[in-house]
């Protein structure tokens, strides 16, 4: 079973701790093995001199033909073969070696007839003394790798938390929470040190607010425009009634509506772009709205209900919604243009020559259209805005075959009998 790890641990926090593992690690085993060598050569070398000493004491015992004392002998038993080797071709040498179950520093020489005289000396207790330090190095080698690996992982989860922090209030901002901030406690007291994690903070709360600022001054430029035309456009349109009959008036008309119809829109944008739409909630079937839409339409547009459902939705966004992916797919598309009603999904599609790419990777843009297409890029923008306040999905992408597919899925349906 894979262990759940918090959200904040991500591949930071693993490669952080993994490191000052590691190098805790190595620095233990370097330390341990310096204090290791150190002592035991130190250990090992009184226990060497000690030997020779005592071998320098039984040559000149032998040589004088006195009682060797206890522990010397020629030729003894258990002494190491290379020692003894050693000690007939005329050199000295000292090994520690096991002697009837207990280590002994070995030390011998040679004597007249090619033997060897041999001393030894008792082992156990600087034996004993090297592995205590072992232990003791593996031990507080142990203890000090933990500590050290718990400190650091407090401190690289602090950081793991603060730039966890700092990427979800990234994330509401990209999708249109431009009220979030960090607000991370080291920018605001200009006493504390200022960190690298606090710079990045700082800069997002500084680019969240310039938006802000720059959005609400465009949204507020687009309401104001929006609402002064309208009180010269009715004047207008009211002017463009009472002219005689004729094609010049039918033109006038054509464009006074056209205008009157760009300012609502830019006025029903401005209203969605402020994020404050209330829902006015109801149960609809999904089937019926769609056919009430396209007779409202007034194009010939095919309906297939594969599956009816009713759903807790606002009427007059859900029409506004499909009323203008059907106008779209009849002004930019080619028929035939069908929607289709399957549960919660609503498709619109048509047979033309598809959706710009602009337009499948990024959204609807307001006033941007290519391929010589004529319009105001607004019709699709109200109607993502729109989908988005009912809390449903809105895609957009073009079929394999040919053709604009527009997607909408709606939230919470309830099955109906088809």
């Amino acid at each position: 079973m894979r262990l759940a790890l918090p959200h904040w641990a991500g591949a930071l926090a693993v490669k952080a701790a993994v490191f000052i593992t590691v190098m805790c690690c190595a620095l233990a085993a370097l330390l341990g093995v310096l204090v290791h060598v150190s002592v035991t050569d130190q250990t090992v070398g009184q226990a060497r001199d000690l030997a020779l000493s005592r071998l320098a004491d039984a040559t000149r015992a032998y040589e004088a033909g006195d009682t060797l004392l206890p522990g010397a002998g020629v030729d003894p038993r258990g002494l190491p073969a290379p020692l003894r080797a050693l000690a007939t071709a005329g050199k000295r040498g000292t090994m520690v070696a096991a002697h009837q179950g207990r280590p002994v520093m070995w030390a011998a020489g040679p004597v007249a007839g090619h033997r060897a005289l041999a001393v030894e000396v008792d082992y156990a207790q600087q034996s004993r003394t090297i592995a205590g330090l072992d232990q003791s190095i593996l031990w507080s080698s142990g203890l000090a790798i933990g500590a050290t690996v718990l400190v650091g992982a407090f401190a690289v989860t602090r950081v793991t938390r603060r730039l966890d922090l700092t990427a979800r209030v990234a994330r509401r901002i990209s999708a249109g929470d431009l009220d979030a901030r960090v607000n991370d406690p080291r920018t605001q007291d200009p006493t504390r040190p200022q960190d690298e994690v606090a710079a990045v903070a700082a800069a997002l709360d500084t680019m969240a607010s310039t938006l802000q600022s720059k959005l609400l001054s465009e949204q507020r430029f687009t309401a104001d425009v929006a609402h002064e035309l309208r009180t010269p456009l009715t004047g207008l349109h009211a002017a463009a009634e009472l002219l005689p009959p004729g094609r010049p008036t039918e033109l006038v008309r054509d464009r006074v509506a056209a205008l009157r119809t760009l300012t609502e829109d830019l006025l029903e944008i401005s209203r969605l772009d402020t994020g404050r739409e209330r829902l006015e909630v109801g149960t609809e079937r999904l089937g019926a709205l769609a056919a009430r839409v396209v007779r409202a339409s007034g194009t010939d547009t095919e309906v297939r209900i594969l599956r009816d459902v009713r759903v807790e939705t606002d009427r007059r966004r859900l029409e506004r919604v499909l009323g203008n992916l059907v106008a779209n797919a009849h002004k930019h598309g080619a028929p035939p243009v069908v929607l289709t009603v399957d549960g919660p999904v609503v498709t619109v599609r048509d047979h033309g020559a598809g959706y710009p790419g602009y337009l499948v990777a990024h959204g609807p843009q307001r006033f941007r259209t290519e391929g010589g297409a004529k319009g105001h890029g607004l019709g699709l923008t109200i109607a993502a805005g729109q989908a988005e306040v009912l809390g449903a999905a809105l895609t957009f992408a073009n079929a394999g075959d040919g053709g604009a597919v527009a997607t909408l899925v709606l939230p919470s349906a309830k099955p109906t009998t088809p």
